[in-house]
């Protein structure tokens, strides 16, 4: 099911832009309610009960008076990709019960930045200014890519504009099957169409609001055929009785479904979090197990299984994709030289660096 507002806040700032009065005359039945000091505003809504919860609901309105492209929050301690974050949309209408936005944000509600024209011009002056390296952009680091598009209309802007660069490209990394506009293009392999995934009982449990598995699975392979490139990313992994079992199913099912040839690249991460979050897991999910895992501090600063059961894990389902492809590129999210040894064989290095690996595959 497409989300649909409760309630639309506008900040007086960005009401007369043409995204602001698309959205207001969609939903022109829903209360909409005109913000002339957000700051007040924002403080206010803070002190709702449950307002994680009820910011879910809500979107407001306004424009983004920083940058929209910025460098992924990786850290010095661990290996990053290299991607940078296209931020124009913040919070996420899914309520997975370990999503680290629920910690992340002083804002609660889904935030539309609708300065668009300004967002094209920053990735102008950032892409044409810098045509001899690579860009690997994406929108699903604060939130989903795809699960507010049928409100923004987003992908209809941003897919006919990335397909147009040679020197960039776009990943629109979703849960959903909010499909629809993606495939009234044809992309040529410009576009990466990225699901996350989990194993089942990940998935019924914890991943609510969420398409199911086979449903993702199958939006993928309808990208596949109008040539996208589809990625696939096992982040966060848990660790459980039987997870062996359930993730290599999962596993499965993808190579059932997809084309290796088609996949530009699978990452894996096991579960991490920071500490402040496990108190508003425990508050807003008590049924949810996997908080109470043994865990070490990592050098981040977040809660993360010890090493040895990392590469564990990421051994096994290595194992279990290269069975089916051999040369599908698999990547780790945010882990050491140390554990990519003992996982693959190989670190980074290999490639160079990981991004230069990553830019391989779709440049």
């Amino acid at each position: 099911m497409k989300y649909r507002p409760q309630n639309i806040y506008i900040d007086i700032k960005a009401k007369n832009y043409t995204l602001t009065k698309k959205i207001l005359t969609k939903y022109k039945n829903l209360p909409q309610v005109i913000i002339t000091d957000t700051k007040y505003f924002i403080k206010e809504y803070n002190k709702k009960g449950n307002v994680i919860s009820q910011g879910k609901k809500d979107i407001f309105i306004t424009i983004n008076k920083g940058r929209f492209l910025k460098k992924c929050p990786g850290t010095k301690y661990y290996i990053c990709c290299g991607y940078q974050i296209l931020h124009q949309i913040a919070g996420c209408s899914l309520d997975c019960t370990y999503c680290i936005l629920q910690s992340y944000f002083n804002n609660p509600l889904i935030t539309f930045f609708v300065n668009i024209d300004d967002m094209f011009k920053e990735l102008n002056n950032k892409v044409d200014m810098n045509k001899k390296r690579y860009w690997r952009i994406g929108t699903g680091e604060f939130t989903d890519s795809l699960a507010f598009d049928h409100i923004t209309l987003m992908s209809k802007k941003l897919i006919p504009y990335f397909i147009k660069k040679k020197n960039a490209i776009l990943e629109l990394k979703t849960k959903t099957t909010n499909i629809d506009y993606l495939l009234n293009f044809r992309p040529k392999g410009k576009i990466v169409a990225s699901w996350s995934l989990n194993a089942q009982p990940i998935v019924k449990r914890e991943e609510n609001c969420a398409a199911s598995l086979k449903a993702r699975i199958n939006a993928a392979r309808q990208c596949q055929e109008c040539g996208y490139k589809i990625g696939f990313h096992f982040d966060p992994i848990f660790h459980y009785p039987g997870w062996e079992k359930d993730y290599k199913k999962t596993v499965d099912l993808i190579f059932k479904t997809i084309d290796p040839q088609a996949i530009a690249w699978i990452s894996l991460g096991c579960f991490r979090f920071i500490p402040s979050l496990k108190l508003i897991i425990e508050k807003r999910f008590p049924a949810s197990f996997f908080i109470y895992h043994e865990f070490i501090k990592g050098l981040d600063g977040k809660m993360r299984y010890i090493k040895p059961l990392r590469i564990h894990i990421y051994k096994k389902i290595v194992n279990w994709i290269r069975g089916h492809s051999p040369n599908v590129f698999i990547y780790l999210c945010m882990e050491s030289n140390e554990v990519w040894k003992n996982s693959f064989g190989y670190t980074p290095s290999h490639f160079g660096t990981l991004a230069k690996g990553l830019d391989k595959q779709v440049f």
